[in-house]
């Protein structure tokens, strides 16, 4: 395939590594100009129910239910990290660059990750949060839905459980905004290093154990709060186990045949 043989090219107009490296979009099989769309799409309708949304919860919100409002606020912050770590352990460590649509789509962006971290910050705001903001259209149209229907009595009864959602629905909208900060080391904002001090999200230093080589760990990447505790009990290890045991696949095997055919 014509992607392929540009990998091992030396013009700096197709070259896959390096500072000219475009990130997961550069393969010419995918459509551009229609993706593109797609993401400030995706990007202006999730932001704009976003607003809607948190407007709403703002005029709604009481003192009376503010413990539970915490609580599910740190529930949606650890369930974000696992479905990031989970999303992360699975593009990592199964199938193969060659599937058909996922490969390219999904696992290939994965694997030239391992083998170019920082390509990620060359990535604009619409094409690192674009896929993201997508899936999580759906959860921010039903609040806004029911917001626009329901009664202030009934929105006063489900508004922990809304606010869980809605926090929930923000760290996964930024996981990869987030991921992305993990991997820049100069120019951030005083207020995202501060957050990462205080590992409200990702920070630096502690995703760099991913990066090294095998990456079979610490697959968590919007808090990364989950990472030690699941790294203690063996968690992602224990499920590769079982799922070696089940198929006969073995893990990473694809991610280390990507490796060396790229090198």
């Amino acid at each position: 395939m014509e992607w392929k043989k540009k990998l091992s090219g030396n013009s700096s107009k197709t070259r896959r590594w390096g500072h000219r490296h475009g990130g997961g979009h550069a393969d010419p099989s995918v459509d551009e100009h229609g993706k593109r769309f797609q993401e400030w799409c995706c990007v202006v309708l999730c932001f704009s129910l976003i607003t809607y949304n948190l407007v709403h919860l703002l005029l709604l919100a009481s003192w009376e239910h503010t413990p539970l409002v915490m609580l599910g606020v740190v529930a949606g912050a650890l369930i974000a990290d696992f479905l990031s770590g989970l999303v992360h352990w699975g593009a990592d460590t199964w199938g193969s660059v060659e599937l058909p649509i996922v490969g390219k789509a999904f696992i290939r962006p994965f694997r030239e990750h391992h083998i170019d971290p920082t390509a990620i910050t060359r990535h604009d705001f619409i094409e690192t949060n674009g896929d993201n903001c997508l899936l999580t259209l759906l959860p921010l149209l039903n609040m806004a839905y029911k917001f626009h229907t329901q009664s202030p009595e009934a929105l006063k009864q489900m508004y922990p459980w809304e606010c869980f959602v809605f926090c929930l629905v923000i760290f996964c909208t930024f996981t990869n905004q987030i991921h992305k900060w993990s991997h820049t080391y100069f120019g951030l904002p005083p207020w995202v290093t501060l957050l990462q001090d205080w590992h409200i999200i990702l920070p630096r230093k502690h995703h760099r154990i991913h990066h090294v080589s095998p990456h079979e760990t610490y697959f968590c990447i919007t808090t990364g709060w989950l990472n030690y505790p699941l790294e203690k009990i063996g968690f992602w290890r224990r499920l590769e186990d079982i799922i070696q045991c089940l198929t006969g696949e073995k893990p990473r095997a694809d991610d280390m045949k990507w490796a060396q055919k790229v090198k």
